[in-house]
C-alpha cells in the first residue's frame, strides 16, 4: 500500500472521529498496524534514498520520507486521542446530587 492509500485511510478515521461517530468503533489495533506499515514504508524509503545516485530521485525520495513521518505523527496521534478515557462526567452520590470532583 502506498502513502496515498495510507494518508486516505487516517482522513477516514479522523473524519469518523470529528463526527462523534466512530471514537468506539475505530479499533487502537488497526491504527497501530497503519503505524506499523508507514514505518516499514518509511525505512524502505530510506533504504532506496541510500542507494539512489541520482540527485532527482534523492529529491523525491527525501520529500516521501518527510510525508511518511507527517503521517505516523498523525497516526500517533489519533491512536492517542481513541485510547484516551472519555469523560466520565459528574460524579452522583447515593441520593442522586452531583458531588464535587476530586481534582
Amino acid at each position: 500500500m502506498g502513502l496515498k492509500k495510507y494518508a486516505d485511510k487516517l482522513d477516514d478515521y479522523f473524519s469518523r472521529l470529528t463526527l462523534g461517530k466512530a471514537k468506539k468503533k475505530i479499533k487502537a489495533s488497526h491504527v497501530e498496524t497503519v503505524i506499523r506499515k508507514l514505518k516499514a514504508k518509511k525505512q524502505q524509503l530510506q533504504d532506496e534514498f541510500e542507494r539512489t545516485v541520482k540527485e532527482s530521485r534523492k529529491s523525491r525520495l527525501e520529500r516521501k520520507v518527510l510525508i511518511a513521518n507527517e503521517h505516523i505523527k498523525r497516526a500517533e496521534m489519533l491512536l492517542s486521542e481513541i485510547d484516551s478515557p472519555a469523560d466520565p462526567g459528574p460524579k452522583v452520590d447515593a441520593e442522586g446530587d452531583i458531588a464535587p470532583r476530586d481534582e
